[in-house]
């Protein structure tokens, strides 16, 4: 399963170089420059967030406003407050508010990193029943769906069975070899078109605009990606 991070930052280096280097340990990512930025890009993707790293000072909702109402929308979320501030009484605030760490800048990276990973080991529960994204929803065990327009659909198992594959490898390329390998017999002669219809279908069910993408991409003669 790939873990989605939120990063609130608004320093532009730092937080091109923390995305880039969250990509490379495969995390998707989202970043966020603002209070009111980052407060609008949680409630609309708290659903998939594994963890979130918070800076203090921000322009217009400070982190410690934000992490209050991160935690009022999804209470269980890992915070790490990312912080020039290193008094005392700030990390007290901090953890005080329910933050799960707090790092002070400037922070060593592969410290950071280890950090991320050992809170998201002790708090995620792997392969949840159901994934959403923006206003959609995808239940793995009952196979219902909720699409763009808000109706609700029963897929059939294949499908599901290809919509986990797609969500649990975020903005990874799933090859059509691989598709046909977990998804189909042997026997069946499958092919490459088969999927194509399926992606189309996923498509009309999950982007606003299906001929202008957000979600899901065919990349010609490799594979098919999902994205966030």
């Amino acid at each position: 399963m790939t873990h989605q991070l939120l990063i609130v930052e608004d320093e532009e280096t730092l937080a091109s170089t923390l995305a880039l280097n969250l990509k490379l340990e495969n995390y998707a990512v989202l970043v966020a420059k603002s209070g009111s930025e980052a407060l609008k890009t949680f409630t609309n993707n708290h659903a998939n967030l594994s963890l979130v790293l918070l800076d203090v000072m921000l322009p217009d909702i400070n982190g410690f406003d934000l992490c209050k109402e991160f935690k009022s929308i999804k209470p269980e979320i890992p915070v790490i407050f990312l912080t020039a501030k290193s008094q005392t009484t700030d990390k007290i605030s901090g953890l005080k508010l329910g933050a799960d760490d707090y790092m002070t800048k400037p922070f060593d990276l592969e410290e950071l990193l280890l950090r991320i990973n050992n809170l998201i080991k002790r708090t995620q529960k792997e392969n949840p029943l159901v994934f959403k994204f923006d206003v959609c929803e995808i239940n793995f065990q009952t196979f219902e769906i909720i699409d763009v327009q808000g109706n609700r659909h029963t897929l059939s198992k294949r499908e599901i069975g290809l919509l986990e594959l797609l969500t649990g490898n975020v903005n990874k390329v799933i090859s059509r070899d691989k598709i046909l390998e977990k998804l189909w017999d042997a026997n069946e002669n499958a092919s490459a078109r088969t999927i194509d219809n399926y992606i189309l279908g996923f498509r009309k069910y999950f982007e606003i605009n299906p001929k202008e993408p957000k979600h899901f991409f065919s990349i010609r003669g490799v594979g098919y990606k999902f994205t966030l």
